[in-house]
């Protein structure tokens, strides 16, 4: 992972794509990197890219548990934000992938009137799975520099990794329910509940019946991983 500061990934990622240097994004949480421990797939995904912010103040509470050096959280839905407003000022077109069709309509209709000389090359709902390579030929036809994908995990890194030699993209980020907020359906939680770990409980409470469990067997299981990986003596903890 990259323990950077949101100024420091945008900075990088601006001097990335003025020396057109492809960039393969992604943010983790708790619920990746316990993932990760398993689904092979979904690991090569995440380790193969170019950037990996830490998304989620549970990682950030344990890498400094561990006494990592990790400046703050830099949420993936931030750095959308504020990777818009350089398109915006650079030119650079984008492609949002992903979310229901009606909810990805919304999504770019708020996104034009937030953002009006944002230049948006096409977009597309998450729902192209039975014709992939039409999907992949569209976004490489449209121009784009750069991809949003708003696609659930493991999905969208998975699709990224099998499809980025073949998208014509200079950059491309999953921004997971990303979408979703922009168009007003779902809410982000309040800002003291962001910054104390608590969103996950936020999205517990909007969606009890498909998120406790997640979150309930990933956040023990970090917890636990964290607590063993601190007990561990420290040479063999970095060596």
């Amino acid at each position: 992972m990259h323990p950077w500061t949101m100024q420091f990934t945008v900075d990088e990622i601006a001097r990335r794509l003025e020396h057109g240097q492809f960039t393969q994004h992604v943010v983790v949480n708790v619920a990746k990197l316990v993932h990760m421990r398993h689904d092979l797939e979904l690991r090569s995904a995440v380790t193969s890219c170019d950037i990996i912010n830490i998304d989620g103040m549970g990682v950030v509470f344990g890498g400094r548990f561990l006494n990592l050096d990790i400046p703050e959280r830099v949420a993936g839905i931030d750095l959308f934000y504020r990777l818009l407003t350089l398109a915006s000022q650079r030119g650079e077109r984008v492609f949002l992938l992903g979310a229901r069709a009606e909810v990805l309509e919304q999504a770019v209709a708020n996104l034009r009137q937030q953002y009006p000389s944002l230049q948006i090359a096409g977009y597309h709902h998450g729902y192209f799975w039975d014709d992939e390579m039409a999907l992949v030929d569209k976004v490489r036809q449209s121009g784009a520099s750069m991809l949003f994908v708003g696609v659930t995990s493991p999905k969208k890194e998975q699709f990224i990794e099998r499809r980025k030699n073949q998208l014509g993209v200079k950059f491309v980020m999953g921004v997971g329910g990303t979408f979703d907020i922009v168009a007003g359906i779902t809410r982000r939680a309040p800002v003291w509940m962001q910054r104390s770990g608590l969103e996950w409980f936020y999205r517990v409470l909007q969606e009890p019946g498909r998120m406790w469990k997640r979150y309930l067997f990933t956040n023990v299981m970090f917890l636990f991983l964290i607590l063993r990986e601190k007990i561990r003596p420290v040479e063999k903890r970095h060596g």
